[in-house]
């Protein structure tokens, strides 16, 4: 048996939202007007973590980038929407994923963060000069590691190729600029937010029931 399958895509599209059994926790989204389906598609607990980090990355990175608020004005901020995008998904992690023995995946992506959260504060408060300079790619190495050890753990090469390209993000920062926040921004954001609205490869299938 192969730890990964090289058959099945590593992004498929989601079955029909009308088509899918009730399952808690789900959230369904169906616009139609008339005989027009404008979005038809859903959201498992998984897809709604990728959802609010891909929200809370996104807001974080272009307000550096853009907004004249303070260094350690802002860190309180992403301190609280880090803490609480850590304690959503603590919340939004569906049973099974522990049940099938994958609950240090869950304890590996809240420890990244806090301790992505400790340092940058650290940085700011405390002068950490070396720290400070190099957040972005402190923060894209952290999230490539819990995307590689995610990936390994959920057999996926989907989430294991999102963990090197946040490492090819790293060494394509000098050739950005100024706009460094705003390109881990996008490249976090982006990917998180992907891996919601797509089904992606894991245990050798992509896709597949919905588990609840």
């Amino acid at each position: 048996m192969n730890f990964f399958n090289p058959n099945a895509p590593l992004l498929c599209l989601k079955p029909h939202v009308l088509t899918l059994p009730h399952s808690p926790g789900l959230w369904r989204c169906h616009w139609q007007v008339r005989s027009i389906t404008l979005v038809s598609t859903f959201y498992t607990p998984l897809d709604q973590v990728c959802l609010i980090w891909g929200a809370i990355s996104i807001g974080i990175f272009a307000t550096a980038q853009f907004s004249p608020i303070s260094w350690s004005s802002q860190a309180v901020w992403w301190s609280i929407l880090t803490l609480m995008g850590t304690v959503g998904m603590v919340v939004l992690t569906p049973p099974w994923l522990r049940k099938d023995g994958l609950g240090w995946v869950v304890d590996s992506w809240s420890f990244l963060m806090l301790l992505g959260v400790a340092l940058t504060d650290f940085s700011i408060f405390l002068g950490w000069g070396e720290v400070l300079m190099r957040l972005c790619p402190l923060w894209l190495g952290l999230v490539a590691l819990g995307y590689l050890g995610t990936g390994l753990g959920m057999r996926s090469r989907t989430l294991i190729i999102t963990g090197l390209v946040h490492l090819v993000a790293i060494g394509t920062l000098p050739y950005v600029g100024a706009m460094q926040f705003l390109a881990t921004g996008i490249v976090m954001g982006g990917s998180s937010v992907l891996l919601a609205v797509f089904q992606w490869d894991s245990f050798g299938t992509c896709g597949g029931e919905v588990k609840s």
